[in-house]
């Protein structure tokens, strides 16, 4: 007689089985490519709450199970100051996923709420550098962001747009003010329809927004109305329907930058231009 799965049994054999093509594959392999996990690591999870990091936080978990390289994990919240319900939830999504979080307290809202000037900006700094110094207290020299393929496209979209400038978002970073903290994306090269897909299949319900600053979401990056972001979300939407392979094309020129055909470029912080090898 079978036994009765638990609900977190059943949205890991998800990942693994149903949804291997789209999620678990795409995972090892940027875990690989990018060389993200060295043995001996010990990484910080962060988890925000949201359908990313939680799945992020099981993909690691699996990984941990079956990988021939030996390293920990730490299962990072961090509470920058979410209101009653939205801790619970987070909270209690954590049990029925079996992640056991490590939880801590910030006043990050507070702070951030109290500026003038781009409180996103100043609230995303203070976040990192929590993360990074909590994690690096716990004896971490990794933090894991849920930042996903789809992310990538938008970041440099955006970048172009309205930043005037070819930027992305690399799959590892090292960090510039904890020394010897890395920064790794193990969600590089997962859409984000195939996150949106597994949570609907296992009927899992996460936070969507925990900013205080905009609870209505009209302006925070997490798929609010009023946001940049979701600006270039429904430009690919669109461009999709003329070319299906639009977001695969970006995501690769990202990977095969020409600097010979460049006017300017800046690296390590010192802008150069063209003329200097001219």
């Amino acid at each position: 007689m079978s036994r009765e799965f638990e609900k977190y049994e059943l949205v890991e054999r998800s990942i693994i089985k149903k949804y291997r093509k789209e999620i678990w594959n795409p995972f090892i392999i940027a875990i690989k490519n990018y060389e993200l996990i060295n043995a001996g690591d010990k990484i910080a999870v962060c988890i925000s709450g949201g359908k990313d990091s939680m799945l992020m936080a099981k993909l690691l978990q699996e990984l941990q199970k079956y990988s021939d390289v030996p390293f920990e994990l730490v299962y990072l919240v961090m509470d920058p100051g979410y209101n009653e319900i939205n801790r619970q939830k987070i909270e209690s999504n954590a049990k029925l996923l079996n992640i056991p979080i490590t939880v801590f307290e910030t006043n990050i809202f507070d702070v951030a709420n109290k500026t003038d000037k781009s409180p996103c900006y100043l609230c995303a700094r203070m976040r990192r550098g929590h993360l990074y110094k909590k994690a690096q207290d716990l004896g971490c020299n990794k933090i894991a962001l849920g930042h996903h393929f789809s992310d990538v496209i938008e970041t440099t979209l955006i970048g172009m747009f309205y930043g005037s400038q070819l930027q992305s978002m690399p799959p590892k970073l090292h960090s510039t003010n904890f020394k010897g903290m890395e920064l790794i994306r193990p969600m590089y090269c997962i859409h984000e329809d195939s996150i949106l897909a597994w949570k609907r299949y296992n009927d899992l319900e996460f936070i969507q927004c925990a900013c205080r600053f905009t609870e209505n979401c009209t302006m925070c990056d997490n798929g609010g109305g009023g946001s940049k972001r979701q600006e270039i979300k429904t430009l690919i939407k669109r461009l999709k329907r003329d070319n299906p392979n639009i977001e695969k094309s970006i995501f690769n020129s990202i990977h095969s930058v020409c600097l010979d055909t460049m006017v300017g470029y800046k690296t390590d912080g010192v802008k150069h231009s063209f003329l200097e090898k001219y």
